[in-house]
């Protein structure tokens, strides 16, 4: 069944691969991104000409997850024109490299705000339809770096554990209004995203000079990330939309919770059965065991 859905930070990546995908599914898609009529002009019109091209449903929407009143504005804009929104694709993220001491408070403090934070705002937009219509689907693209936190990205990862764990807490209350979630948590990626290529450094270069004798880790931090694939396998970052688009496609109520792609085989599967298996207990102890259910 189609649905009308907004993806946020779909510009590039990830996210504009996914709205391709979900266009070609036969969804409604708002590809949000900031600066349409600016920056992303060009990555505007490529979407809408192949929008035009197979005859789909795309159709751009500005949001700047930093921003509430953006976000709210985006999601009013979306209902006024389709008279509701079924899904919303967290997807909107930014990438620091570098040694965690070296970043200032206020490096980590602007990362938490785009990777997690953003999420809350886009979330607090969105979920009073959704709990008015006692349905609704979030949908966030995570990272197995929450699982492995490999090194040398220290403030991404952290803000992606908080973001997932964001996204947990809000799955056991918005699922009592009848509301899914899903965490896709793609592996690593060295081609076919802007990721590395407009990653941000620490800007405390005094004190990253200080570690310079790990310099050379980093260095290789991409050939060692490639060496982790299998040979011959094509660790491409569409698989994460097509994946998605899987995950829309089922029905209502039989969605996952989690679900991985990662062409690196770091065992993250097997970490979230028992983590899965350890908090339904918790709840379930707590009295709680409701929660673990969406509510129809």
């Amino acid at each position: 069944m189609s649905s009308v859905v907004l993806i946020t930070g779909a510009a590039t990546g990830i996210g504009n691969l996914t709205a391709r995908a979900l266009a070609e599914a036969g969804h409604t898609v708002y590809a949000s991104m900031r600066n349409p009529d600016g920056r992303n002009a060009n990555r505007v019109q490529e979407l809408l000409d192949f929008a035009k091209q197979g005859d789909l449903d795309v159709r751009i929407v500005e949001l700047d997850v930093q921003n509430q009143e953006s976000a709210d504005n985006a999601v009013k804009a979306i209902l006024d024109d389709a008279g509701r929104l079924d899904t919303v694709v967290h997807n909107a993220g930014h990438l620091y490299v570098g040694y965690v001491e070296a970043f200032t408070a206020e490096d980590i403090a602007r990362l938490f705000d785009i990777n997690a934070i953003g999420i809350q705002r886009v979330n607090r937009a969105a979920l009073p339809h959704m709990r008015e219509r006692r349905s609704g689907t979030l949908l966030y693209v995570g990272s197995t770096t929450s699982v492995v936190v490999p090194p040398f990205l220290g403030p991404y990862v952290a803000s992606k554990f908080a973001a997932d764990a964001l996204a947990q807490v809000t799955a056991y209350e918005v699922g009592q209004f009848g509301i899914e979630t899903t965490i896709v948590m793609p592996g690593p990626f060295t081609q076919g995203t802007e990721h590395f290529p407009h990653a941000d450094h620490a800007a405390d270069r005094q004190v990253a000079e200080a570690y310079s004798a790990l310099d050379p880790m980093v260095a290789r931090n991409e050939e060692a990330t490639e060496s982790l694939f299998r040979p011959g396998v094509d660790a491409d970052p569409a698989a994460v939309a097509d994946e998605i688009a899987r995950v829309l496609a089922l029905p209502a109520g039989t969605r996952p919770f989690r679900t991985v792609v990662d062409f690196t085989d770091a065992g993250v599967d097997e970490v979230n059965q028992v983590v899965r298996k350890a908090q339904e207990s918790f709840l379930t102890r707590m009295g709680f065991g409701q929660l673990l259910q969406v509510k129809r």
